[in-house]
């Protein structure tokens, strides 16, 4: 089955290019001009990655991607901006985005970095147990015991990795490049976003403990069993 895919840009004709290149990849494209026509059409549409610009008029590619993210948890989303600031990163991936690519681009870069979001959804529908921590990838919800834990997209992806790997040690590179996408970025991201993890699974009272391994990566102990 085709890779259906949402191309949201305010500039009709770089939209239009945008899909024309992508269906020749063999994904079938729609487009949308604006935010509310691309929730519209993602509420009845089943789309599996979506392509959104940052910088539209009204609602923003930020807010975009937070409401389709509350539409389907599962659609992976590639902001793209003519702004290569951090923090224009930083806001974009804390709103769910699940990469970032700025203008302009070559569109193998595109492809290519579409290709590691087609990857990481291949471990849809997958449910896995750690301890008390319960993770289903196709509802992107973690629980602890009967709670749910409110994560960031990055941190979910982070802790299903450790998850799926429970018990074993996950280098740094590795944790770059399956959540990240790439090992090129800076390795001490994984470290900041693991405190995050520990003061969440804290908070929760979870058994469960992420552990480094100094010089090497990290690894979550159950606590429990599994």
């Amino acid at each position: 089955m085709s890779i259906r895919i949402l191309v949201v840009d305010d500039e009709p004709q770089l939209a239009e290019l945008v899909a024309r290149h992508l269906e020749r990849e063999g994904y079938r494209a729609a487009t949308a001009d604006d935010g509310v026509a691309a929730l519209t059409l993602a509420s009845g549409g089943d789309f599996d990655l979506a392509v959104v610009d940052v910088n539209m008029p009204g609602m923003t590619g930020f807010e975009v991607c937070r409401r389709l993210k509350q539409i389907d948890g599962s659609i992976r989303v590639l902001m793209l901006s003519a702004r290569d600031a951090v923090d224009d990163r930083v806001h974009g991936l804390d709103s769910g985005a699940d990469d970032y690519l700025t203008k302009p681009f070559e569109f193998a870069e595109l492809f290519a970095r579409l290709r590691v979001l087609t990857r990481r959804n291949g471990s849809a529908q997958l449910h896995w147990r750690a301890g008390d921590l319960a993770l289903s990838v196709d509802r992107g919800a973690i629980t602890v015991g009967e709670a749910n834990l409110q994560l960031s997209r990055r941190e979910f992806d982070l802790l299903k990795t450790l998850v799926q790997h429970a018990g074993e040690t996950v280098s740094r590179p590795a944790l770059l490049a399956e959540v990240w996408g790439s090992e090129h970025f800076e390795s001490n991201v994984v470290d900041q976003y693991v405190g995050y993890l520990r003061r969440k699974l804290d908070s929760m009272g979870s058994a469960a403990q992420i552990v480094t391994e100094r010089g090497v990566g990290f690894r979550l102990l159950s606590g429990g069993t599994d």
